[in-house]
């Protein structure tokens, strides 16, 4: 980990993990991008899931070393991960504070959209239909949030928007897609609400829909949404 140039607390970038190598590559280049962005910005990166280091590890040794910190959700939504994992180890941690998840946020939206465009979908097409399709929580607020960036989504599109999930929450994915087509869809689009490739960007293929989205990853505009969220957070106080 670089250390800081200019004093600011040390963003501590955390996803959820995945054994997926592009996943993780391109979950590590959203960081640096963040860092690009905003020279002098310490970024170090933290796991709640599959992988290592776990978000309380990083924080306890930045905590440790007398280090403010940030961190990050690299989430689409405030589920579990957000409110008990991420919260517990701030909590722990002298000097640290969370933000808010990436998600909701208009520029997703606005990048799902190109990747529905990108995969063929024709968002002026009436009888096209669009299943959001995201990771799924047990947690109502991750299931709003994710309804709230359907209805920015469905701002720019002529068709139907609905959402389906991979686990946990309802309707899966392969249900929302036979539900669009039973509304009179003649088309029907899965927009991977994801960051990256992985488990869940995986089982999309046997929804049956007629276009799958790649994930939201590679994309400028997240690591804007990144640095808004670290902006955005409450300072953390050096004294606590």
């Amino acid at each position: 980990m670089d250390r800081p140039l200019r004093g600011g607390p040390v963003l501590v970038a955390c996803a959820h993990g995945t054994r997926n190598p592009t996943g993780r590559r391109l979950i590590a280049e959203l960081a640096l991008a963040a860092r690009a962005l905003r020279p002098g910005l310490t970024t170090t990166a933290a796991f709640v899931d599959v992988q290592p280091p776990t978000v309380g590890d990083v924080v306890a040794g930045l905590a440790a070393a007398g280090e403010r910190a940030v961190v990050v959700p690299l989430l689409l939504s405030g589920g579990y991960h957000v409110h008990v994992d991420i919260a517990g180890a701030v909590a722990a941690a002298d000097g640290t504070v969370a933000a808010p998840p990436l998600g909701p946020d208009p520029r997703l939206a606005e990048v799902l959209r190109d990747r529905l465009i990108e995969a063929g979908a024709d968002p002026r097409d009436p009888l096209t239909a669009v299943v959001l399709a995201a990771a799924g929580s047990s947690d109502p607020r991750s299931v709003a949030d994710v309804e709230l960036t359907a209805e920015l989504l469905q701002r720019e599109w002529a068709g139907p928007v609905t959402t389906g999930y991979g686990s946990a929450a309802q309707p899966p994915v392969a249900d929302a897609v036979a539900a669009a087509r039973r509304a009179g869809a003649q088309r029907v689009a899965v927009a991977a609400y994801l960051l990256a490739p992985g488990h869940f960007h995986d089982k999309l293929a046997g929804a049956a829909a007629d276009v799958v989205t790649a994930p939201l990853l590679p994309d400028a505009r997240i690591a804007a949404v990144l640095l808004d969220r670290y902006d955005a957070a409450p300072a953390p106080d050096p004294t606590a």
